[in-house]
């Protein structure tokens, strides 16, 4: 009798992972939602003039932690002044994780 309350058990929770493992598994952002973000962010600070983006995500380490990341890029005028910015976002959980100006 507890040996079929056992097996009935272990088949309903591997039915249940079988089922939920598509929404367990951490699934990564769009490179156009990578770009929404990184526009939204450096728009609080300001107008920008054009963004752009790489759609296939590459590696990028911090010298700590290594990342699956989207490159982007904004460009922006201040001052009469053309201010260009390299960002990286992390491609599973859309965090910016690196902001470097190029120009």
């Amino acid at each position: 009798m507890k040996g079929k309350y056992f097996l009935l058990g272990l088949g309903i929770g591997i039915a249940t992972t079988y089922l939920l493992k598509d929404q367990i598994i951490l699934k990564s952002i769009s490179s156009d939602k990578a770009l929404e973000l990184v526009k939204k962010a450096f728009k609080e600070k300001g107008p920008i003039d054009g963004s752009w983006i790489y759609s296939v995500p590459e590696t990028f380490s911090n010298g700590h932690v290594t990342y699956e990341v989207f490159k982007t890029g904004v460009s922006r005028t201040v001052n009469d002044h053309l201010e260009q910015y390299e960002a990286f976002v992390d491609a599973k959980t859309g965090t910016i994780v690196h902001v470097e100006q190029i120009a």
